[in-house]
């Protein structure tokens, strides 16, 4: 017989499946000699593997060869790690549903006791259950009604917890009352077209828009977002304002809630409702108050305007700007655009005029077609900062010239007297001056204190009616207002204060 070959697998062993090493020796042995094989005990790490050694199943099964060799030996079973058990959704649902069951049913044993079980007791109850259930049913659906008109951003409620809508609410409440303005403006001997915005005021059509929108106009068209075109006439206007009444021949109409533009705070979120371009009528804008007291010059005249990141385009002005409350409480006027000397774009730097210092003139432009608000009839400079701080004097505005015949010469003002205080209005520039005079009406008599000689004086002056060639302005800046500067000697700024 053929030697066995060395590489041919002997098994594996029958408790864990571990691979036989091979065969390290083989010694062969004749059939016809017998052999005694002496007994030995194998080491503890030996296993004998011969003749009815190897698995049943193994071609080695019943061979007369005898093999020995070193067999690892299985390794010791191991404890098997017990079985962390985790609370599954499924059981802590089951817990919490088992817990829901017994409190429901402690609650009915706890009525039936307190109540008696009377059904008298158990009708009411339910009565009851039943009454709230139906309330929030039509709390729910009247919420679900709001939500599919449009009127709310992703399903939040209608209204927020402190009572303001939504820039959609604003928007929907409010854009039948804003209009787009188109305009006929001849110059010279060329004639050109201006648009704009405007916010009705009055169910019979009176608008109110911004001067420079129908300033020169011809002809003036209004239409609205339902695209109804009415023909609107001039009533009057205020340059210096910035503000214009126009009116259109129709009756119904949806005016607008006029709000309290001092009650808002830099942070507060505004709704702007235009027609940029002059073409995109009803184009809702939402944005923020970026500060309040801007004094804004405009064609060289100095209105005072609130900033807003909302954007404001060209076709926008005129049009309102409105509190979350939906209430007007700006004009849209003006913004920056462009570049810096350094190349920088300019974006979202937006203005409009607060309705606090405009609307009190409406009654003036609706009856005389002008301001006939307070006149003092003084020219005037400011007292700024730097003087204030280098001659202990009050900041104000500086009488430089009284008109003859004029309320101030009446009152007693004086060239040189610096005006701190106006109507209970304090002063500290000639911006502060002109708001409180369009805050006065003419004929008014009010105190108007002065700081004259090193002491405050109060005195009593009754204002003039403001001139309609005036209409520029309620005072009038001097020649030679501008102040000698840091460089300027102690000459010059005795002179500028206190020289005749």
């Amino acid at each position: 017989m053929e030697p066995m070959d060395q590489n041919i697998p002997v098994g594996m062993d029958s408790d864990d499946m571990t691979p036989v090493q091979p065969v390290q020796s083989v010694q062969e042995m004749p059939q016809d000699t017998p052999v005694e094989k002496p007994v030995q005990t194998p080491p503890a790490h030996t296993y004998t593997v011969g003749a009815g050694s190897a698995p049943q199943n193994s071609p080695f099964a019943n061979s007369p060869y005898v093999v020995n060799r070193p067999v690892t030996p299985p390794p010791a079973p191991q404890k098997k790690p017990e079985k962390v058990r985790y609370l599954r959704y499924g059981h802590l649902f089951a817990a919490m549903g088992v817990m829901l069951v017994i409190c429901i049913l402690c609650c009915c044993i706890t009525a039936a006791v307190v109540g008696g079980d009377t059904p008298q007791n158990s009708d009411n109850s339910y009565l009851a259950l039943q009454e709230k259930i139906a309330l929030l049913e039509k709390k729910l659906e009247s919420q679900n009604a709001g939500n599919n008109s449009g009127n709310s951003v992703s399903g939040t409620p209608n209204v927020t917890v402190d009572g303001s809508l939504t820039p959609a609410q604003v928007y929907a409440q409010n854009v039948q009352s804003v209009v787009a303005i188109n305009c006929t403006v001849v110059s010279g001997y060329s004639q050109g077209a201006s648009s704009g915005s405007g916010f009705i005021i009055s169910e019979d059509g009176y608008i109110v828009t911004n001067y420079h929108v129908v300033e020169g106009a011809t002809t003036l068209d209004v239409v609205t977002s339902e695209s109804k075109t009415y023909a609107a006439e001039y009533i009057g206007g205020n340059e210096a304002n910035d503000i214009a009444l126009i009116k259109v021949e129709a009756e119904g109409l949806r005016p607008v809630t006029i709000g309290v533009s001092s009650n808002l705070i830099v942070g507060d979120q505004v709704v702007a409702i235009g027609n940029p371009l002059g073409e995109l009528a009803s184009t809702l804008t939402v944005g923020y108050v970026s500060a309040k007291d801007r004094i804004v010059t405009t064609d060289g005249t100095q209105i005072n305007m609130m900033q807003t990141d909302a954007a404001i385009n060209p076709g926008n002005s005129g049009g309102p700007l409105f509190n979350m409350k939906g209430e007007v409480i700006g004009i849209t006027s003006a913004k920056y655009s462009g570049t810096t000397n350094s190349g920088a774009s300019i974006e979202g730097i937006g203005f409009a005029i607060p309705t606090d210092d405009v609307m009190g003139m409406l009654e003036d432009l609706k009856e005389y077609g002008f301001i006939t608000g307070g006149y003092l009839g003084v020219s005037i400079s400011d007292v700024g900062a730097e003087a204030s701080e280098l001659y202990g004097l009050p900041q104000g505005v500086l009488v430089r010239k009284v008109e003859k015949g004029s309320c101030a010469e009446a009152a007693g003002i004086r060239v040189q007297d610096i005006i701190v205080n106006l109507g209970g209005y304090d002063i500290s520039n000639t911006n502060d001056l002109s708001r409180a005079l369009n805050k006065l009406k003419a004929g008014e008599t009010v105190s108007i204190t002065v700081y004259r000689g090193g002491s405050e004086k109060t005195l009593s002056v009754t204002l003039d009616e403001k001139p309609q060639q005036s209409q520029q302005s309620s005072t009038t800046p001097g020649s030679g207002s501008t102040q000698p500067g840091s460089g300027g000697s102690i000459e010059d700024w005795f002179d500028h204060f206190f020289g005749n």
